[in-house]
């Protein structure tokens, strides 16, 4: 199971990479929006969320099967 929440976390740092990439994009675009700038920056709150989520099971996972054994 360990290995499950480290690669869903795998998964939502990349999502929060191309998040963070796409928030680059539009910094240097004049004409770009704020309103989209806003959801990407709520986007990267909540990936980053989902990213400590998963980190935090798969410290749990791991000290539980340490346990076990």
């Amino acid at each position: 199971m360990t290995d499950e929440s480290l690669t869903r976390a795998e998964e939502l740092l990349a999502r929060l990479e191309a998040a963070r990439d796409e928030l680059d994009r539009l910094g240097s675009d004049e004409n770009a929006s704020p309103e989209r700038a806003l959801e990407i920056l709520s986007e990267l709150s909540e990936l980053a969320k989902a990213v400590e989520e998963e980190l935090e099971r798969a410290k749990r996972e791991a000290e539980s099967d340490a346990a076990q054994s």
